[in-house]
């Protein structure tokens, strides 16, 4: 576990100045009190690395003082901006949880572009939220916690399920999980259930696995209009909200190639804060929607998380 050393807390009363080093900072739900930055939003709590400093010292050729970026939390020990969204910070009883990394750069607006004509702080600064608040000062410790993308993929096949023939789209959407996560720098744990085409078996699997504060849950399988292809049907009772855009884009997409595509009723939607996609049993099906959810998965846990970059 990585562990990073405070070098200073700071706080500025008002937006667009530097911030000044302080003995102490209190966190609550809003952030640090007393900072112009806290509030009900997602980047309440600023960090910015020595690391980091030490570039800019040597662009402005003189050392720069802590809560000149305007960071609460200037840190050494780790390279922050390596990173992601829902990664914890945690001291004590604190917890702070990563919601973005770098920011839309101020240009002239800030002290040290119009100086060096650079900033750091767009690129490697990074901005949390408190999740739970206490105090902090100079020297305490923060440990770093990555966030485990929890994947459950559940293979829907009677003769699959009986070892009649080997399941093919089950391990492939897990490589291709694999891929796509830690290519992404994201840590991931996947998980594989192979169950026959019946609906209860399916819903009470999948309440268990969102009781259990899974992240994302694909099934492959029982998509079509076959007298045993339910799982569509059984999925649609358990979804809090529908994400219709994506099967709709990508029936259309291969239908026009491939019209038998067309007659897939895959859907996609969130349980709780569990994500939902609902794919086929053909692997290469599996690949060709895969493809594609894949490209909206990060937005849409921001979404779900509450975090607006807008």
């Amino acid at each position: 576990m990585e562990k990073i050393r405070i070098l200073s807390v700071n706080i500025s009363e008002k937006k667009g100045t530097i911030k000044i080093p302080v003995d102490k900072i209190k966190l609550s739900s809003t952030g640090v009190k007393g900072d112009a930055h806290a509030g009900l939003w997602h980047r309440q709590v600023s960090l910015l690395g020595r690391e980091s400093f030490e570039k800019m010292e040597t662009s402005a050729g003189r050392k720069l003082t802590y809560g000149e970026f305007a960071e609460n939390i200037t840190t050494e020990g780790f390279l922050l901006y390596q990173m992601k969204p829902f990664d914890r910070l945690i001291s004590g009883n604190i917890v702070l949880e990563v919601t973005q990394i770098g920011k839309k750069c101020h240009g002239n607006n800030c002290a040290i572009f119009q100086e060096t004509g650079n900033c750091v702080m767009p690129k490697e600064g990074i901005f949390c939220r408190a999740l739970e608040g206490g105090e902090l000062q100079e020297g305490d410790i923060l440990e770093y916690h990555p966030k485990v993308i929890k994947v459950h993929i559940i293979t829907l096949s009677d003769r699959a399920s009986q070892g009649i023939y080997e399941d093919l789209s089950g391990p492939l959407l897990k490589k291709l999980s694999e891929d796509f996560f830690t290519g992404n720098g994201r840590h991931v744990e996947i998980k594989n259930s192979i169950i026959p085409d019946e609906e209860e078996q399916l819903k009470a699997l999948m309440k268990l696995l969102i009781s259990q504060n899974t992240d994302i849950i694909f099934t492959t399988g029982g998509t079509g209009i076959g007298p045993r292809d339910m799982t569509p049907d059984a999925i649609k009772s358990i979804l809090d909200k529908e994400i219709p855009g994506i099967m709709e884009m990508i029936r259309v997409k291969y239908g026009m190639q491939f019209p038998n595509a067309l007659i897939s009723r895959s859907i996609a939607g969130v349980a709780g804060k569990t994500l939902v996609y609902a794919l086929p049993g053909n692997p290469k099906a599996v690949k060709e929607y895969s493809d594609e959810i894949f490209k909206t998965v990060e937005h849409s846990f921001r979404m779900l998380y509450n975090i607006d970059e807008h």
